[in-house]
């Protein structure tokens, strides 16, 4: 295997043999597709990817920004890879054509944009961030704001940032703090602190254009009285020119463990009383209107952890195959020549766990892509309807479960390298250490399962749960036309019946008022949630490895065997493990809701 960012093999059978991606081309807005114009936007940012994102990766680790006279300072090939990037269209990829657009399925954007973040998420960064606040001014803006800041945003002149995080308040946005009143002119004048903030200040672009929550001084209490606010780094004048700097004070920046090259940001708005925000839509609204770019970063973030994990296996898969050590454990004899690593049973259970966690997840990311699509290009309301059900019940998954497993694939394969995973001279330790944070972006682990369960498993009466449980119980029908995947689906229905029941007596208990009880170890069951999810998705590609080898071409059968290993790991190895989880769950243990402050 020589593809270091992602399998082009595997993306074409997510793409083509999975997914279904020349079926997008029947719909009118991507009528002007095909699968040849598909294989060129990947193969055009592959090749971006690997001529300006990955070289600088390990630069942008070892010399992070830097807070220079009130501004960060980040290394130079920064700048001309983001210029790469919009040159090439891929900031506006999914854009009609008469803005300058592809056109492009969102299911073949994030493929595109995939290898980006193989390449270097932290540069990347920028992009996603850009690409979120665009959406969302595009969707709820008025046509000034679309022209004042929309249009340049396309533009690739200005970039973006969503402003949401306090020193207070962290996760908790119905405590943010940050204020704004009326200026009588049809502005507001903002005044509070940020921080994490993502993108919050580069040399990059012209303007960035913070996507900021904030109270009115009549606001509700709670999360019904935060309002957004578009507030740029530099005021625009009304010809498109740029105006003074706005009252927008980089405070400093943070300095993580990983991730390094994206600046984190502590940002204070109306040190001198003068900043500048341009109300977006209703007042009080700006949660519902932020979930809109939440919901695309949890996304991003969860394809972000995704890649990593994929670089660290592909980079430890290689290295096995490369470094001869030891002998198996029947080899004898010492004057005998080493066998590769990949040799020995034990690393290739760590391979196959990876391959496991990140081409499954991979699957998923993808198909959350094309259920977006779905959501804006199927024929009837009821439809679309249907399909943005399904991917609000998802998006907590494609978050957080690569968020945990893809960062243990990125364990496992510094495990593989032996001493030399944990130096400095080799990416494994790096790729650890940026995957480290999305646990923790976007939500915690323990956030997204309380929305898992405390919210979009009983939304519209369980109305996606049970779209979800259609689409498993038809994929395992379809899978009893193989006699050898019998041992697969066979864990899967088990592990899809236990939730379901749990489900029902955990949502039975809230109905009660049993809130805090039924919700005390939502942890375990969106884990367990998830790898109902990726062992349906596995299973799902079972179904196209089968397929696969029965068309009886032999360039693919290593490939096809593999998909089927990996799957027969996941379904027979991982699936089962889940049952103790639902115990505990199903037993209301208490263990950590009763622990006490003092008896720690």
């Amino acid at each position: 295997m020589t593809d270091t960012l992602l399998d082009s093999r595997n993306l074409a059978f997510e793409l083509y043999e999975v997914l279904d991606a020349e079926a997008l081309t029947q719909r009118p807005r991507f009528a002007d597709h095909n699968r040849e114009t598909f294989d060129a936007a990947i193969g055009t940012a592959r090749t971006v990817a690997e001529k300006f994102f990955a070289p600088h990766n390990r630069k942008n680790d070892e010399n992070e920004p830097q807070y220079v006279d009130g501004a960060a300072v980040l290394i130079p090939e920064v700048k001309p890879a983001m210029d790469a990037f919009i040159e090439a269209g891929f900031l506006n990829a999914t854009r009609s054509f008469e803005v300058g657009g592809m056109q492009m399925p969102n299911l073949l954007s994030q493929a595109c944009f995939a290898h980006f973040q193989s390449a270097n998420v932290a540069s990347s960064s920028y992009a996603m961030l850009t690409m979120g606040a665009s959406n969302l001014i595009e969707s709820f803006g008025d046509d000034e704001q679309k022209k004042r800041f929309l249009e340049p945003m396309i533009e690739g002149r200005f970039f973006g940032t969503m402003a949401l995080t306090e020193p207070h308040a962290g996760s908790s946005l119905s405590d943010i703090r940050t204020k704004a009143e009326p200026a009588g002119d049809g502005t507001y004048r903002l005044k509070g602190n940020k921080i994490y903030i993502s993108g919050g200040d580069h040399p990059l672009s012209e303007n960035i254009v913070h996507m900021v929550l904030a109270k009115l001084p009549d606001a509700p209490p709670g999360v019904k009285g935060i309002s957004l606010f578009i507030v740029p780094k530099f005021l625009v004048n009304d010809d498109g020119s740029l105006g003074p700097r706005n009252d927008v004070a980089l405070a400093g920046l943070f300095h993580k463990m990983g991730w390094r090259g994206t600046t984190s940001t502590a940002l204070n708005f109306g040190e001198k009383g003068e900043c500048v925000g341009y109300l977006v839509g209703k007042p009080h609204q700006g949660l519902p209107y932020m979930f809109r770019m939440m919901n695309e970063a949890r996304i991003g973030v969860g394809m972000g952890a995704i890649m990593l994990g994929y670089a660290g296996y592909l980079y430890s898969l290689n290295y096995a195959r490369d470094r001869p050590q030891g002998r198996l454990p029947d080899g004898k004899d010492p004057a005998s020549p080493q066998v590769a690593i990949v040799e020995h049973t034990d690393v290739k259970r760590m391979l196959l766990t990876q391959k496991a966690y990140v081409e499954g997840a991979f699957d998923l990311g993808l198909y959350a892509a094309r259920l977006f699509d779905d959501t804006e290009t199927l024929e009837t309301e009821a439809e679309r309807s249907t399909a943005l059900e399904l991917l609000d019940l998802l998006t907590p998954i494609v978050k957080s479960w690569p968020s945990e497993f893809c960062l243990k694939a990125n364990e496992l394969a510094i495990q593989i390298l032996g001493g030399a995973g944990y130096t400095r001279e080799y990416p494994v330790e790096q790729y650890y250490r940026d995957n480290r944070l999305n646990p923790i972006h976007e939500g915690t682990h323990g956030i997204q399962s309380l929305d898992l369960l405390g919210r979009k498993v009983a939304m519209n009466n369980g109305a996606a749960l049970k779209q979800l449980s259609a689409l498993i119980q038809d994929t395992c029908r379809r899978a009893t036309e193989f006699d050898s995947l019998t041992a697969l689906r066979e864990p899967l229905e088990k592990l899809h019946a236990h939730i379901g029941k749990v489900t029902l007596a955990l949502l039975g208990d809230m109905g009660k008022g049993q809130v805090n009880q039924a919700l005390a170890n939502s942890a375990l069951y969106l884990t367990a949630f998830g790898h109902m999810v990726i062992g349906w998705r596995w299973l799902e590609q079972a179904i196209r490895a089968e397929q696969g080898l029965a068309s009886g071409k032999p360039v693919d059968a290593d490939f096809y065997r593999g998909k089927l290993q990996a799957a027969r790991f996941f379904l027979t190895w991982e699936v089962p493990g889940c049952h103790h989880a639902l115990q505990v769950l199903e037993n209301r243990d208490s263990t950590c809701l009763d622990m006490q402050d003092n008896w720690f």
